[in-house]
């Protein structure tokens, strides 16, 4: 039942908090899961104190329990360690603080670990998180590596000094974070945030040396696979060694075996390039002296030809072939015409030979009537009739006297 207060009618501070405490006693025995932090056994003390904290949030309870219970586990828990606490919560109502009494501490072992992150990374990838569609290909030589790394850690000492061994141009920007226990995941997923933001950063690397299964479990947060699984950035993940396998390596764009091989593949190795650059010079220039020695071969083929050794050769030859196509025109020419002129000659001699004036010219006349008509027989001639005669050389006008008898 809701407690009737007003501002005139209030209710007492001992009484709230009494009546918080017998609701928090109605919720019974609980099963935790969490991380152990700020674990306290005072010698001598009956009573241990430690905080229980969820690893991927930022929420934690206070945890009390007698020694003899805590010591049961003692051998196998420590800071850090995550474990299944059953115990019932408790209200301490002077200080108004909520707790929880441990009746029980378990340790969560290795294959427990090994089962949830399989449920995790079946999850994730039924998702498409772990795609290979999703992996985005890493610039040739990229001019600012974002580093997230323990601090002054071995990881952190082999990428930077390979990496600048083989590329010693290569600028970093290097995030200092937790790597393992419970801070690592929050502040690994705030430093590969930030270095996503930054437009001047090409590559991100997320790098840590090897450990236990416990050690990589921040590598393996849910809350961390879907950040980088969202980066704009190509992300390497650079985690343990080659057996290790976090479900980093799964989601980011390259997985390295170490932090050493991931030096290797985000930066080239100048002295390599070099050798490249030079080799591929030396192939270009054989190439560039084989095609002019080729052309070379070709133009002296061409040049020994006799058409080019000696060009005027072929001109001369056809400069003799029209001489003589153009003798053999005159020579036909010359022969048609004197074959045109003979022909002429003999057809003017055959029309001389047929013309009128040539049988006027041996003596012959031809007679007409004054209209012009020519007079073909004697006896169509009147006597005195008047008729024209026509001779070689001139006319005559003459009268018939009549028609006589040819000489015998």
């Amino acid at each position: 039942m809701a407690l009737q207060t007003s501002a005139d009618d209030p209710v007492p501070v001992a009484r709230i908090s009494r009546l918080i405490g017998e609701w928090i006693d109605r919720l019974g025995g609980v099963w935790v899961e969490g991380q152990i932090t700020q674990l306290s056994r005072r010698p001598g003390a009956g009573v241990v104190f430690f905080t229980l904290r969820d690893p991927s949030q930022e929420i934690s309870l206070t945890v009390t329990c007698f020694r003899g219970v805590f010591d049961q586990v003692a051998d196998v828990v420590s800071e850090g360690a995550r474990v299944v606490v059953h115990g019932k919560p408790e209200w301490y109502a002077p200080r108004g603080q909520l707790s929880l009494r441990a009746a029980e501490i378990r340790p969560v072992g290795v294959g427990d670990l090994l089962v949830r992150l399989e449920r995790l990374k079946r999850a994730l990838a039924a998702e498409g998180l772990f795609a290979a569609d999703r992996k985005r290909p890493l610039p040739f030589l990229p001019h600012r590596i974002g580093l997230v790394t323990g601090r002054a850690s071995a990881a952190e000492r082999d990428v930077l000094e390979n990496a600048r061994l083989r590329w010693p141009a290569v600028s970093f920007d290097v995030r200092n974070v937790a790597v393992q226990g419970v801070h690592a995941v929050a502040q690994v997923v705030e430093a590969v945030r930030a270095l996503d933001a930054d437009p001047a950063v090409d590559v991100i690397v997320v790098a840590r040396g090897g450990g236990s299964v416990e050690d990589l479990l921040p590598f393996s947060d849910e809350r961390l696979v879907r950040t980088v699984a969202q980066c704009v950035t190509p992300v390497v993940s650079a985690i343990g060694h080659e057996p290790d396998s976090p479900l980093l390596d799964l989601v980011a764009d390259v997985r390295a075996s170490t932090p050493t091989d991931a030096a290797k593949r985000t930066v080239p190795d100048v002295n390599e390039e070099l050798t490249r650059v030079t080799q591929l010079g030396d192939r270009a220039r054989r190439a560039m002296e084989t095609f002019l020695d080729r052309e070379e071969r070709g133009l002296a083929n061409a040049l020994s030809r006799p058409a080019m050794a000696e060009p005027h050769r072929v001109l001369d030859a056809q400069e003799e072939r029209l001489a003589e196509l153009r003798l053999r025109a005159r020579r036909s020419l010359s022969h048609g015409l004197d074959r045109a002129a003979d022909d002429l000659r003999h057809t003017l001699a055959r029309v001389r030979a047929l013309s009128p004036a040539a049988t006027l010219e041996r003596g012959y006349a031809v007679l007409r009537r004054p209209d012009g008509t020519v007079i073909r027989d004697a006896a169509a001639v009147a006597p005195e009739e008047e008729l024209h005669a026509r001779l070689a050389e001139g006319e005559l006008s003459v009268v018939a006297r009549g028609a006589v008898s040819p000489p015998a």
